[in-house]
């Protein structure tokens, strides 16, 4: 019994002195931790007591956004000329979008050098079957000149102060079928309408253009000073 614990006791110092002095260092073990340190002078042991009286973290604040921009608002857009027939019409369209004190109408005369008609028909019942053919091709806006002199018997189908104007409601008055209106030259006055609108944000802005291209010859602008 003596000889197998002096046996033990000679084996296990054996084996501290291999593993201490004679064994090859472990690559996975590091023996020298604090000097492969950065700066291990300055490392400290905090207790839970100066642990719990450290301030907590505080969460980064998000920085705020940017405003958004304000919308693009017209103060003023004036839209016209128009006949009186035209003004009519312009303002039912217009009702759906409920301006209210927004949307003012102003009348006046204008000069128009560039006459859109028919020719004259020769009799007073000939003239009244043009309009008749007018009604059935969609054209409303029209009258027959009955004074006695050259033009008498013709038929006006508008009149515009500008040629472009006057082209581009011959165009039109071409795509419904009129073949025989002509364009001349004829200073005259004529009583016009024009509505102004106030306070126009983008939205409605594009409404007012969309519903503009249906009026040739009236264009839609923001307002001049009106004497």
């Amino acid at each position: 019994m003596r000889l197998l614990f002096l046996l033990l006791l000679a084996a296990n110092l054996g084996f501290f002195a291999w593993t201490r002095f004679l064994a090859p260092p472990d690559p996975t073990v590091d023996r020298q931790p604090l000097t492969q340190q950065l700066e291990p002078h300055k490392l400290r042991i905090v207790t839970e007591r100066e642990l719990a009286k450290a301030p907590a973290p505080q969460p980064a604040r998000p920085k705020p956004a940017a405003p958004a921009p304000e919308p693009v608002r017209i103060a003023c857009l004036e839209w016209g000329s128009f006949s009186a027939a035209d003004a009519t019409r312009a303002a039912q369209r217009l009702e759906p979008l409920a301006l209210g004190a927004r949307l003012a109408q102003y009348r006046g005369e204008e000069t128009a050098s560039w006459w859109v008609h028919m020719p004259p028909q020769g009799s007073r019942a000939a003239a009244l079957r043009k309009a008749a053919e007018l009604k059935q091709l969609g054209v409303e806006d029209y009258f027959i000149l009955q004074d006695a002199g050259p033009l008498r018997w013709a038929l006006s189908l508008g009149v515009f102060s500008t040629e472009d104007a006057a082209k581009a409601h011959l165009q039109a008055l071409r795509e419904k079928g009129v073949r025989t209106a002509i364009i001349d030259r004829r200073d005259t006055r004529v009583p016009k309408a024009w509505f102004q609108v106030r306070g126009v944000d983008a939205p409605l802005q594009e409404k007012l253009r969309a519903i503009a291209q249906d009026f040739e010859g009236a264009t839609l602008h923001e307002c001049a000073p009106r004497g």
